[in-house]
């Protein structure tokens, strides 16, 4: 399923990083400067909502036992059982990542009307899907992987094999680093967070208006 081009006229950064990078940190910190974004995970949750076709095909295939008491997908089940199981996940994959793709396309369009100067599409799968041919530029949320697990480990209370797991599935950092328009080093604290947004949200900003000068009727 081909992925509609959004409009030039705003630039889209792609903003991605490994689990427990702090990708959702670095996003709040552009949104203190006006600026708008639309979380790729946020999205997945939305299509396995209650009524959505995405939720129906995974009960149809795990049965209802992958369900929550209050019918909301047992999210922590599905996880264990796709990543111990590449079948399952390619399975998955194929099922959500269309949706997501749609769902992604349709915020970014309302963002782009919104008049945020830029936008940001946030994606641990930034690199890994064709959800990077929606972006003009990538910034990869960087921290050494030992940091990923500590800090995911705490977040989520999940166990290291599984956030291993989930670190195999997605890319390396070489890679990430490797396809890296801009790069914030997250390791260190708010102060040096908020330094490097600052920089960067600037130089969205002059980009934008290169934008918007090449588009003028």
């Amino acid at each position: 399923m081909p992925i509609p081009t959004p409009s030039r006229h705003v630039p889209v950064i792609g903003l991605t990083g490994g689990i427990g990078a702090g990708k959702s940190a670095v996003a709040r910190c552009f949104g203190e400067h006006g600026v708008g974004w639309v979380d790729a995970d946020d999205v997945a949750r939305e299509i396995v909502m209650p009524g959505e076709p995405a939720l129906a095909e995974i009960v149809s295939r795990h049965g209802p036992a992958i369900l929550q008491a209050d019918g909301q997908l047992d999210r922590r089940a599905l996880r264990n059982r796709v990543f111990e199981d590449p079948v399952e996940r390619r399975w998955l994959e194929q099922t959500t990542h269309p949706r997501i793709r749609q769902r992604l396309h349709d915020h970014l369009q309302r963002l782009r009307e919104s008049g945020s100067p830029y936008c940001l599409l946030v994606s641990p799968l930034l690199i890994e899907t064709d959800q990077r041919q929606i972006v003009d530029r990538i910034l990869v949320v960087d921290v050494p992987e030992a940091t990923q697990l500590a800090r995911t480990a705490t977040r989520d209370g999940v166990e290291h094999r599984q956030i291993e797991a989930i670190m195999a599935a997605q890319s390396s950092r070489d890679t990430r680093l490797a396809a890296a328009d801009d790069v914030i080093d997250n390791s260190g604290d708010r102060q040096s967070l908020q330094t490097q947004v600052d920089r960067l949200d600037a130089y969205y900003r002059q980009l934008a208006s290169s934008f918007s000068r090449i588009h003028q009727p």
